[in-house]
């Protein structure tokens, strides 16, 4: 399976042509595009470095996913999108899975841009064509570009809007992006070659909206395309004989199973039930619980299911406790950092998940752009002119950065209850004679955490007793998958916690408006927290105008510590490996890459080991 990994950057190697000098301009062309530095690929290069060139084609893997799903547009934020639902559709430009910051050449051969990177052509391959076998054009990719502006989701949209003046249709290969002035050209060539590529003909022809849930998939042009449907329970997505890319050096090694088939299951045990049962044939496992105790049944023991770990090295994905700051019980910081100093990580980590994570700090955890201890002169040199401006305390320059409270080894953390205490009634949350916190109105502090995974009442519940332990009215909400999008999407966000991801990119531009600017709180589906801070606003600014890896990594190390001091989440846990299971019919590069597991895109099928698999009984 074509997939994408990181965020499309900027910067180019390759062929540099000076144009006459009345233009005044000179010209980059090359294979692919680098935020900083050189392109780690040459322009002929055989195949990526990480993959098996010479993987087999053939077999089927499966997985599980959550819930149900009654869409197949994955662009909407109406429905329930089917897994795997974006695999159809590729872009101009892609990224790979060991290298951060750099985006590769796939549906074009080369692409021009000046060393200011104000516009961008795209020269597209002429063999590219969509799965039904007609020819992919300029028209499309100019087609799809006008949708999402127009009805892709409001938050992208809104950002678009800032960035691209133009775009023009050269000729049925070519297309110009020329950007506006004001905006940083930094990343955009990139953002262009990383929007999807949809059919105009299929989607005029079947009267499509890409703001609505529809059940007709789009038409693109990758390697996949879906197979069997059933509404809410399965999808299998096949391979395409005929897809136009299969020998192309980016697509070597991958792409190799014949079938991707992804089972859906309302409850966690029933999955793992359907796992054992050879209902599906890949697990990667999220519960601790059920990686320490769960794999004692015989096809383990045997060696028919392999259980392992492999190494992840990619950076944490800020799974956390989110608040949602548009109520205003959470408008007051130390409301918050009250309500976070009650969930016990230690405790958790020690009796619920078997000491296999770590706790999470940093929006950028567990990479190189994490804030830590007081601010660098570089940071503070960011910071000061938003303390000058009012829109940070001064002690953001000499505080440490704010890190996840530490709590013993009982469920209750005491000196943490006490420090809360003392928050809330600053706060002017005080304790009546029923032992439930009011403010001054009468109102009791009250706080509602949604769940749709059974799974995670075992660590819902002991913070919610915690919470009470303070006053507070908590208590766990149970929906289900629908309840759950419908009661955390925009408009209506109707929810006071939920666990969700503080998300970053690497190498971080535009998106950063996504899931933190101001400008796009009450619309997006990133920013679930509505968070707006005019600091916030500017230190992303900051972020998306660095000209230097040295110069992104300070303000992004001086906007995590921002972001960090909002507390607008309790930070959860992340863990360094992926512990997966599945049937041992699978094989993998001896060398997996740093920043993806890749099971779906670089693994491959052994069919003597599936048929031995079958032989036993073990699979149908």
């Amino acid at each position: 399976m074509a997939m994408a990994y990181g965020k499309w950057a900027v910067l180019g190697a390759a062929v540099v042509a000076a144009l006459p000098v009345w233009a005044q301009e000179t010209v980059i062309t090359a294979h692919g595009i680098s935020t900083f530095g050189e392109l780690q690929l040459p322009a002929d290069f055989p195949h990526l470095p990480y993959v098996n060139p010479d993987a087999p084609k053939g077999g089927e893997i499966s997985v599980w996913a959550f819930g149900g799903f009654d869409s197949m547009n994955p662009y909407s934020v109406k429905g329930r999108a089917a897994a795997l639902s974006s695999a159809p559709y590729e872009s101009i430009l892609v990224g790979t899975a060991d290298e951060i910051g750099a985006a590769y050449c796939l549906l074009c051969s080369t692409l021009e841009y000046p060393e200011d990177r104000s516009w961008v052509i795209f020269n597209l391959r002429p063999e590219v064509t969509f799965a039904d076998g007609s020819p992919l054009t300029a028209e499309d990719v100019l087609f799809s570009y006008e949708t999402f502006l127009a009805k892709g989701l409001t938050d992208f949209r809104t950002v678009l809007a800032t960035q691209v003046e133009a775009v023009e249709v050269l000729d049925p290969q070519r297309i110009k992006f020329t950007f506006k002035d004001g905006v940083p050209f930094r990343d955009l060539p990139a953002d262009m070659g990383g929007l999807p590529v949809i059919s105009k003909a299929h989607y005029e022809a079947n009267n499509l909206d890409l703001e609505e849930s529809s059940m007709t998939p789009m038409l693109g042009s990758g390697p996949y395309m879906p197979g069997r449907i059933d509404v809410g329970k399965s999808i299998t997505w096949v391979r395409n004989p005929d897809y136009w890319g299969a020998d192309l050096p980016m697509n070597k090694g991958r792409s190799n199973f014949d079938s991707i088939r992804v089972e859906y299951y309302s409850d966690y045990d029933a999955a793992f039930e359907g796992f054992k049962a050879g209902n599906y044939t890949f697990r990667n496992e999220a519960s601790s619980i059920k990686w320490a105790t769960g794999f004692d049944f015989p096809e383990v023991a045997n060696g028919q299911i392999i259980k392992t770990e492999l190494p992840d090295g990619a950076k944490a994905s800020g799974q956390a406790f989110l608040f949602n700051l548009r109520r205003e019980k959470f408008q007051d910081p130390r409301v918050r950092e009250a309500i976070g100093l009650m969930f016990n990580f230690e405790w958790s980590n020690a009796t619920l998940f078997y000491d296999l994570y770590a706790r999470v700090h940093s929006v950028w955890e567990n990479s190189w752009l994490e804030a830590s201890g007081t601010p660098t002169p570089a940071e503070a040199a960011l910071l000061q002119p938003l303390v000058d401006q009012g829109l940070l305390p001064a002690t953001i320059l000499t505080d440490e950065a704010v890190m996840a409270p530490e709590s013993g080894a009982r469920q209750l953390d005491r000196g943490n209850l006490r420090r809360a205490s003392a928050l809330l009634d600053e706060a002017g949350w005080t304790v009546g004679s029923d032992g439930m916190r009011r403010n001054a109105a009468g109102q009791v502090l009250s706080v509602e955490m949604l769940n749709d995974s059974p799974t995670f009442d075992r660590v819902m519940n002991p913070f919610v007793e915690n919470l009470k332990a303070l006053g507070i009215d908590a208590r766990m909400t149970r929906v289900d998958n629908a309840q759950m999008e419908s009661r955390t999407r925009p408009p209506s966000y109707d929810f006071d916690m939920i666990t969700g991801n503080a998300r970053s990119s690497y190498i971080s531009g535009s998106e950063l408006k996504q899931f933190y600017g101001s400008e796009t709180a009450d619309v997006s589906a990133f920013n679930v927290m509505g968070l707006k801070s005019p600091a916030v606003d500017q230190l992303i600014e900051n972020v998306m105008a660095s000209q230097s890896l040295d110069d992104l990594t300070v303000a992004t190390q001086a906007l995590d510590r921002v972001l960090r001091a909002e507390r607008f989440w309790v930070p959860q846990w992340y863990k360094n490996t992926h512990t997966i299971a599945y049937y041992n019919m699978y094989e993998h590069p001896e060398t997996l890459p740093p920043y993806a597991l890749g099971e779906l895109d670089f693994w491959w099928y052994n069919a003597e080991k599936a048929e031995a698999l079958k032989a036993s009984g073990v699979l149908r």
